[in-house]
């Protein structure tokens, strides 16, 4: 075989095999918005000698630098991820030689700007560079005692001297002084006896070790040469929990007066006239910053520590969004603008998680921090415009009326139609027709394509947000106060009961969540476009054990809501619905038991009641009771399959084990032997059937699982090898249906044939989840998220468990691979390039317009938003398609054929007169 032979065969079999990114298309398609987390720590310095800048510390365990002018990230640190990188301490070190609201000059000969200790065991100590972030210096330590080195906290002293606290609750403390930039000690351990500390009733402000002993404030400075303890009285039975002061050394609030215990900090007297305090420096000066919010109207204002007069009438009204909760005063500045006048900036952390920037009486910039720990998302389909809704409505006929089913019915409201949209035009034309709404003003109108959608996002702070996916702009907004996670781990529910493609009724979103004061259910509905809240906030009286839900009803297109109490009481929402969910199975599972019940829902037509019936129920924790259940994957509700089958080598067809009714259970836990085992298992929930089970020795967690179709995968650390993998699980009925139209848990269908492959990965992996489209037509593609922050679209022909091992004449399956174990790392498959998403938690998909796109949300302590076509877009123009050109050509057949239709006429008449 020649060399072109050669070169043309090579050439055909690596045609359109990449699904690379053109330059041009960059941010085309996607965007990214990078968050830092909620803000616990802030320091302002609007130096006019340097570069302003707004450094902070987050409950995320990172340290950044905002521009104070935009409140853009200029350089951002993530440190580890918990516990190794919680966040003990974070100083700033202010130059002496400048002025107090300012960090060292660039030719300071000091080691570092910012000292941040992290961790317990070890703890790790470092020095940043304010102006770059870059890390100056690290040492670490590692404490004798690990047990209550989690309790141990730190504080920084004069002459760069850092204090390594230990706590011995009910017996004493422990403290040690250290270099802060090299980490050599200064002594040895002294302890300081103190058998009144308690773990929830202190805490650190400045040197001082401060606990509440009944009616008792007891205090310790622990730099003292020989400490005392200092006593306050205060009131017994306190209604709020101890808050130290920030900027203050030895002062704590307690019910709204101020406790303190360092005889040289001045503070304006003992009563707290605001929410929240700070002390902070001007220049040489002392100040003391006061906020309060009344009636969403939030005053700030700043008093001199001295005279305790207002600071040269310096004094903020700022009218306070109503969903952003109570906001607490971070750090405060002051520079003199031209007119030689004080202009004062406030950083704002917020209970909803947000950071605001207020400057005189204005919020010159907010950040929405609450987006860095997204639980839930949906895509939600955009309403129809005024013509389209009036043509929807015009098409669409009412059940039980005879004369919109006629043909006369229909072509009425055809004339009808017409007639309003030529009244609407002629009156847009004169500007004499109606306003447009909020959702037209905001482009929200949906597309031909159904790409452009409201991208709904629910917050582990209880924040709902309404995006555009388009350009990531926020439309609106709305907060739950109180709420909190579920138990077990389950994250709060964001479910679509109604979309808007049902003109003209209004489309609802609900969010499922539990009160954090009495621990019962809560439900709050909204319209997803507007964010509007429809009805009350429903807070119900007892627990949520389960959801479900029911099929949509076909006159209100709504899902109602299935509630199982822990009193294993079913409630429906709205109650009218209760009938229809007679016959309706549940089932749930005990995580720590790895116990799953099935139930059988009853209506009993003389209460109207649904009564619950067990059915069924299984064991997983194995010999010993030792696993635990840590992974549920059951299938996205909303995927269709089209295809039933595989067509052979042999051209027979393999038939797919769909059952929609198969969850995937995944067990951990220990035994003598192998150490770490997992299980996986397929439960039928229906029937309450093993469907198959498969044991994993030697292995850990975390776990990835993603369950699509008739297939699994799942992904896991072998501790063997040391090295990450995947598995892949295909069933099959085998080359004949048991039956091909409906499917039924209860008829004891045949078991399935089990395919089942691993694959060596080169990298960790964060979270699995799988491509989508309308119709299923498009291949199935997984999407793998690394923890270096990638996402890969993996084709599922890299995972087929059935790729063949290579033997001689062995017969090959059309578009099978061969067998490798390593499973390739392809950039050019990464769907966020160079954008890189830090911790990744979850990936989000659903279906567009498009058979052929699938939309995607990546979250973590960022967002990222881009749209894949795994089959490529078969069903869209190219973007370089030559419009004129086949314009041109089409024109060009035309006037030919019309042409060539005179010359043949005139022929055919010719001979006729022959």
């Amino acid at each position: 075989m020649s060399k072109s032979v050669v070169l043309c065969l090579a050439s055909i079999l690596f045609l359109n095999s990449t699904l690379g990114l053109y330059e041009d298309q960059i941010k085309k398609f996607d965007w990214k918005l990078t968050q830092i987390g909620k803000v616990n720590n802030a320091f302002l310095d609007l130096n006019p000698y340097q570069q302003n800048r707004l450094i902070v510390s987050t409950e995320e365990n990172v340290i950044a630098s905002l521009d104070p002018l935009s409140g853009n990230v200029q350089w951002r640190q993530i440190l580890e991820n918990q516990p190794r990188g919680q966040l003990k301490l974070i100083q700033m070190l202010v130059d002496d030689s400048a002025p107090k609201t300012a960090v060292r000059h660039q030719s300071s000969k000091s080691p570092y700007d910012i000292l941040t200790v992290q961790g317990h065991s070890p703890a790790i100590v470092r020095g940043w560079n304010a102006f770059t972030g870059n890390l100056e210096f690290e040492w670490s330590l590692v404490p004798l005692q690990t047990e209550t080195a989690e309790d141990s906290f730190w504080f920084h002293g004069n002459d760069m001297n850092l204090y390594h606290v230990i706590p011995n609750f009910g017996s004493h403390l422990e403290v040690t002084e250290y270099i802060a930039n090299n980490g050599n000690s200064k002594g040895t351990t002294s302890k300081i006896s103190a058998s009144w500390i308690q773990k929830d009733k202190c805490l650190i402000s400045g040197s001082y070790y401060i606990c509440l002993e009944g009616s008792h404030l007891l205090a310790l400075d622990l730099t003292a040469t020989s400490p005392q303890i200092l006593k306050k009285v205060v009131p017994s039975s306190p209604k709020t929990s101890l808050k130290a002061v920030r900027g203050v050394s030895g002062a704590v609030s307690l019910d709204g007066f101020i406790y303190s215990f360092d005889e040289k900090e001045k503070l304006c007297g003992d009563k707290v006239s605001g929410q929240s305090l700070l002390k902070a420096f001007q220049g040489d000066e002392s100040l003391l910053v006061e906020a309060d919010l009344k009636n969403n109207v939030l005053e700030i204002s700043v008093k001199s520590v001295e005279s305790c007069e207002t600071w040269q009438n310096v004094k903020s009204t700022v009218q306070y969004p109503s969903h952003n909760g109570v906001p607490e005063v971070l750090a405060f500045s002051c520079r003199t603008n031209r007119q030689n006048t004080k202009v004062c900036s406030f950083v704002l952390t917020t209970e909803d998680e947000a950071l605001l920037y207020v400057q005189g009486d204005k919020i010159r910039w907010a950040r929405e921090e609450a987006l860095a720990n997204v639980v839930s998302g949906e895509f939600i389909d955009l309403p129809l415009s005024d013509s389209d809704g009036s043509i929807e409505d015009e098409l669409k006929s009412k059940p039980g009326n005879e004369n919109d089913s006629d043909l006369f019915g229909a072509f009425s409201r055809r004339v009808v139609s017409q007639i309003h949209l030529v009244r609407s035009i002629f009156l847009h034309v004169l500007g004499l027709g109606p306003a447009p709404t909020a959702t037209q003003k905001a482009g929200l109108i949906r597309d031909a394509f159904g790409l452009h959608k409201m991208l709904v996002v629910l917050t582990q702070t209880g924040k709902v947000y309404g995006l555009d996916n388009i350009n990531g702009k926020i439309h609106w907004s709305n907060y739950l106060r109180s709420v909190e996670n579920f138990n077990n781990g389950e994250e709060m529910k964001l479910i679509v009961q109604r979309t808007s493609k049902h003109f003209p009724k209004q489309p609802i979103c609900t969010i499922i969540t539990k009160s954090a004061e009495t621990k019962k259910g809560v439900l709050f509905s909204f319209n997803p476009i507007t964010g509007a809240q429809i009805g009350e906030t429903n807070n119900l009286n007892y627990e949520i054990q389960q959801i479900a839900f029911l099929p949509e009803d076909t006159t209100e297109f709504l899902k109602a809501i299935v509630l199982f109490d822990h009193n294993n009481q079913v409630h429906v929402i709205p109650e009218n619905y209760k009938k229809q969910a007679d016959g309706l199975y549940l089932f749930t599972a005990n995580k720590k038991s790895a116990i799953l019940n099935g139930f059988h829902l009853k209506f009993n037509e003389k209460s109207g009641q649904l009564q619950p019936q067990p059915i069924w129920t299984v064991n997983l924790s194995g010999h010993g009771s030792t696993q635990e259940i840590t992974s549920i994957a059951a299938k996205n509700p909303i995927e269709h399959v089209h295809s039933q089958g595989r067509v052979l080598n042999d051209r027979s067809v393999l038939y797919k084990y769909i059952n929609p009714n198969l969850v995937a259970v995944v067990t951990q836990g220990l035994d003598n032997i192998h150490k770490f085992v997992m299980n996986v298992h397929l439960v039928d929930v229906v029937s309450g059937s093993v469907v198959f089970s498969l044991t994993h020795r030697k292995v850990r967690g975390p776990i990835k699982i993603v369950h699509s179709e008739n297939w699994l995968a799942y992904s896991y650390f072998n501790d063997k090898v040391r090295r990450s993998e995947i598995t892949a699980i295909e069933l099959y009925e085998g080359k004949v249906q048991a039956n091909s139209s409906v499917w039924s848990s209860l008829d004891a269908p045949p078991m399935p044939l089990v395919e089942r492959q691993s694959y060596i990965l080169p990298f960790s992996v964060e979270f699995l989840k799988e491509t989508i489209t309308e119709r299923g037509i498009t291949n199935k593609h997984v999407l793998i998220a690394t923890s270096a922050g990638n996402i890969m679209e993996m084709p599922w022909f890299y995972l087929d468990p059935r790729r063949p091992i290579i033997q001689p004449n062995q017969p090959r399956e059309e578009g099978v691979l061969p067998y490798i174990p390593e499973l390739p790392f392809i950039q050019e498959n990464m769907i966020n390039y160079n954008q890189t998403i830090a911790r990744i938690q979850s990936i989000f998909t659903a279906p567009s317009g498009l058979e052929s796109t699938c939309l995607v949300l990546a979250t973590g302590l960022d967002l990222f938003v881009t749209r894949v076509s795994p089959s490529k877009t078969f069903d869209l123009l190219k973007e370089d398609f030559d419009y004129y050109l086949i314009a041109m050509v089409l024109v060009a057949l035309t006037s030919a054929s019309l042409f060539v239709k005179q010359l043949s006429a005139r022929k055919i008449l010719k001979q006729a007169w022959k």
